[in-house]
């Protein structure tokens, strides 16, 4: 069982999407909108690196920039789309010593080969490839354009992370439709690491609050699926902070996914991430294994650039997994 750590930084939460379950998305001028300022994030990424964190995973709300207040926010910091800024941080976090993981929604060709050298793994939630009232007003969340994005990525060879987002409407059928989509790309390409089953959990002040949570025997069911459909090679993943994985593990889960020392869940901030060592000791006998944000067939099989070829060799041991840090001491030593 995997899982990795990191430091989650949530650089912008205004989104052009309206999504009906979502509780990160702010208006400008609404409490909490935010666009993170290079002082705001330095700190969290040396403290991650200095915490033993690999990980940095960078989100946002989807293209801020169809927003003309956010413009204005990022013109003040310099920068002239949020390409360019993310650029800048992922250039910064790796000379700190923190691999980055960009979680940005959809996005263009172009954009993914620009961030691709920066980056150990890139992200994309399809959540489902149905049409759901959920998805009302959020043109970034028409599934042929997320299909799109994820195709784009396997042409480009990045390690990818994808999901299914469970209780928002969908159907069983829609749910197998949607694993299905991902077991294909993944078949032409290879570059889907992991897929996150993750449950719907509704938030105070959103059109879903009154909405059902997902049952267990949904989960159970989900997790069944997706071993089934997708290749072997893919990790099924479940996040420990918001579904006990305990009695999910026997059923396909292999993967904890990102668990952070340091920072909150900004998209589940009521849902408190566990300490590592409780989880281990909850999960006996089965062994935790920190790997990176990168897995380790994709370490193996140097699926990176130069550019942090140097701090994967630096963080990974021989199996392409977390590098013990005792045995990194020695090393520096």
């Amino acid at each position: 069982m995997t899982y990795s750590k990191n430091v989650f930084v949530p650089v912008t939460n205004i989104c052009r999407n309206h999504c009906g379950y979502c509780g990160f998305r702010r208006e400008p001028g609404q409490p909490g909108a935010r666009l993170m300022r290079p002082g705001e994030i330095l700190p969290v990424l040396e403290n991650g690196a200095n915490a033993g964190c690999t990980e940095a995973l960078f989100t946002f709300g989807e293209y801020a920039e169809e927003v003309s207040e956010y413009r204005k926010w990022l013109k003040e910091l310099g920068y002239s789309s949020t390409l360019e800024y993310l650029l800048i941080l992922c250039e910064a976090a790796i000379d700190i010593g923190i691999l980055p993981h960009t979680n940005a929604g959809i996005m263009t060709r172009s954009e993914l080969k620009a961030l691709k050298p920066l980056n150990a793994s890139m992200g994309l939630m399809l959540e489902s490839t149905a049409t759901l009232d959920a998805h009302k007003d959020c043109p970034g969340k028409l599934p042929e354009l997320r299909l799109n994005t994820i195709r784009e990525a396997g042409k480009l060879q990045i390690p990818y992370t994808t999901g299914l987002l469970i209780g928002i409407g969908e159907k069983r059928e829609d749910r197998i439709e949607s694993l299905e989509a991902i077991a294909s790309l993944h078949r032409e390409y290879g570059h889907i690491q992991e897929v996150i089953i993750q449950n719907f959990a509704p938030k105070p002040g959103t059109t879903m609050e009154n909405f059902p949570a997902p049952s267990i025997e949904e989960m159970i069911d989900t997790i069944c699926l997706a071993r089934q459909i997708l290749p072997s090679d893919i990790a099924v993943q479940v996040a420990p902070n918001l579904i006990d994985p305990k009695a999910l593990i026997a059923k396909g889960v292999t993967d904890l996914g990102g668990i952070s020392p340091l920072t909150i869940d900004w998209i589940n901030p009521e849902a408190e991430w566990p300490d590592v060592k409780d989880l281990q000791r909850k999960l006996s006998p089965i062994l935790l294994r920190e790997r990176l944000p990168i897995y380790p067939q994709y370490v193996r099989n140097e699926w990176y650039s130069d550019r942090i070829g140097g701090l994967i060799e630096q963080l990974s041991d021989a199996d392409g997994y977390r590098k013990k840090p005792w045995t990194e001491g020695m090393r520096r030593n």
